[in-house]
């Protein structure tokens, strides 16, 4: 059997999808997975394609929406540092030990 792509599928549509290829579907992070409805579904193990006896057992994620302990979209926060690395320490005027030791 080939394990279908289950990726963007909804729930209920995933397990449908899984059943008419002979497959069991489970979702490890989801204790109401029978209920699951309308999630959809965003990984999955073992990935589109492979190769897997009958009544192998294929996982899948879904994404817990907003508010529901998601990752989030991770961003650049502003201001952003400066370019060009970290600045070095300059010799004050007139100071008898220089910061730099010239070569």
């Amino acid at each position: 059997m080939r394990v279908p792509r289950l990726v963007g599928l909804m729930a209920v549509d995933a397990r449908e999808a899984a059943s008419s290829h002979g497959l069991v579907l489970t979702a490890p992070d989801r204790t109401d997975f029978p209920r699951t409805v309308v999630e959809y579904v965003v990984r999955q193990y073992p990935p589109p394609g492979a190769e897997v006896p009958r009544d192998a057992m294929v996982y899948v994620w879904f994404d817990l929406g907003e508010g529901e302990g998601g990752g989030g979209v991770r961003e650049p926060r502003t201001p952003r540092p400066p370019s060009g690395g970290v600045p070095r320490e300059l010799d004050e005027p007139g100071d008898p030990r220089p910061a730099v030791s010239p070569a």
